[in-house]
């Protein structure tokens, strides 16, 4: 007696296997094949945010960015924003194999933890580091109380 051993999902994997390379078709036919989509990350620039008791901090990468390419504003007293566009690098002499590091126009908004001082905002691009520091407002300081016996 010849013994089989049940496999109940079979043909559903198959169609999903086959309705994956209809799709990968679909996608070649027109031109937006994996290696060809001009890309960033999620969330570009990566943004690090930090506090101390006077200034609210904000730092992100940009490599191979220069200065004439970035705009920053603060808005509304607590909405940081990063706006700029990396430039596709050429290969004039070559053939892409993959291009992972993505290129074109970005623009990140992040809230910030409170109000900051829009007027005495510094930004400061080294290296390929952007560090901006955004002074608290008056109000938005820790303000220390004296507590009173009796």
């Amino acid at each position: 007696m010849l013994m089989t051993r049940w496999e109940p999902y079979t043909g559903l994997w198959n169609e999903l296997s086959r309705f994956q390379q209809e799709m990968n078709r679909l996608f070649d036919s027109f031109g937006l094949n994996e290696g060809s989509w001009p890309t960033l990350a999620v969330a570009y620039p990566a943004v690090n945010v930090w506090e101390d008791g006077d200034n609210v901090y904000a730092e992100a990468e940009l490599p191979g960015m220069g200065l004439e390419d970035l705009e920053i504003y603060v808005t509304g007293g607590n909405q940081l924003t990063i706006k700029g566009e990396r430039k596709q690098p050429a290969a004039d002499k070559g053939v892409w194999h993959r291009q992972e590091r993505g290129f074109g126009s970005f623009a990140r908004v992040i809230g910030l933890p409170m109000d900051v001082d829009a007027d005495k905002v510094e930004a400061r691009f080294c290296n390929g580091v952007l560090t901006i520091t955004m002074p608290k407002t008056e109000s938005a300081k820790p303000k220390k109380i004296t507590v009173k016996t009796e």
